[in-house]
């Protein structure tokens, strides 16, 4: 199918995205294009104009400083995978952008156009949630910082203005003993989460400290699970508390769960646990492992509970 008609603009500056979006109401910004061209070709959108932002050099990139990650919005799924410092400091996100779509979606997709579409079936929205991850939004008025807690809002619906434009992802950097994990049912063809589940866990005196666990892909915008975090919160780290909490999801799945040509609502609240449950144990063991001094244990040392 062809797109409906419209013209086209480069900017070569933030400044210049501002100044364009307000002389053509109803524009569109095209950044990695994979989730925007289809919708033009499907004539699912018709926007009057589209703003090309790929070339703006300022808007890419990868840093930490003070504690945080930043993440320009037009740095790609596989910059982000490949990066040693996204690795060290955020590996569910790390994780989460190396099983985005295929090698062409992960070198042409950028993770600012990713959290600004708000696709209910993305892997990043449910990562960026669990890690405490804020999004830098240029504004008409400056620049202002939108949480990732309020940021998601409904499908394909996000906090962001009619002239806000997405600068940067800011990460905090994973805390001493923290583990960090993301899993996923994916569909196998387009690699959507049709379930998604992180989690962000750390141990202290050998029992759960602070959890946080998200759920994306069977919801209409990702959220956390306050049910699990509740449940595991406090406890021994075993296999039985792991499966305990995970089944505690239930909980936090309203009546809107989605139900689409990939899988119904029913199969995904099934199977919601199962998801949490791996994310669970991903995580606690790599908890476990940074929390062990290394001449404490082997290089293939498990902890007896996974």
């Amino acid at each position: 199918m062809y797109a409906p008609d419209f013209a086209y603009y480069r900017a070569d500056s933030v400044a210049e995205i501002g100044r364009l979006l307000r002389k053509h109401p109803g524009a569109k910004l095209l950044a990695g294009g994979h989730s925007l061209i289809p919708l033009l070709k499907l004539r699912l959108a018709a926007p009057p104009a589209l703003i090309d932002i790929g070339r703006i050099g300022e808007l890419k990139g990868i840093s930490v400083a003070d504690g945080r990650l930043r993440i320009g919005a037009l740095t790609t799924h596989a910059q982000i995978a490949a990066s040693s410092e996204v690795a060290a400091h955020a590996p569910a996100l790390a994780a989460a952008a190396g099983v985005i779509g295929d090698p062409a979606v992960r070198n042409r997709g950028t993770i600012g156009g990713n959290v600004a579409h708000a696709d209910p079936a993305s892997d990043l929205p449910t990562v960026l949630l669990a890690l405490g991850a804020s999004f830098a939004v240029a504004t008409d008025d400056g620049e202002r910082a939108i949480p990732a807690g309020g940021f998601f809002q409904d499908m394909m619906t996000t906090a962001l203005g009619e002239h806000d434009i997405v600068t940067a992802v800011d990460v905090p950097t994973a805390p001493e003993g923290q583990g960090q994990a993301y899993e996923k049912f994916s569909h196998p063809a387009s690699r959507y989460a049709v379930i998604g589940a992180a989690a962000a866990v750390g141990l202290t005196g050998g029992k759960v400290g602070r959890v946080v666990v998200t759920l994306g892909g069977l919801v209409p915008a990702a959220i956390r699970a306050g049910s699990v975090e509740q449940a595991l919160s406090g406890q021994a780290p075993s296999a039985d508390a792991i499966a305990d909490a995970a089944a505690a999801v239930s909980n936090d799945l309203g009546p809107d769960l989605i139900g689409d040509i990939y899988a119904s609502a029913e199969y995904r609240r099934a199977m919601a646990p199962v998801c949490v449950k791996r994310a669970l144990t991903a995580a606690l063991k790599r908890a476990s492992s940074v929390a062990e001094a290394p001449a404490a244990r082997s290089p293939w040392w498990k902890p007896s509970w996974l």
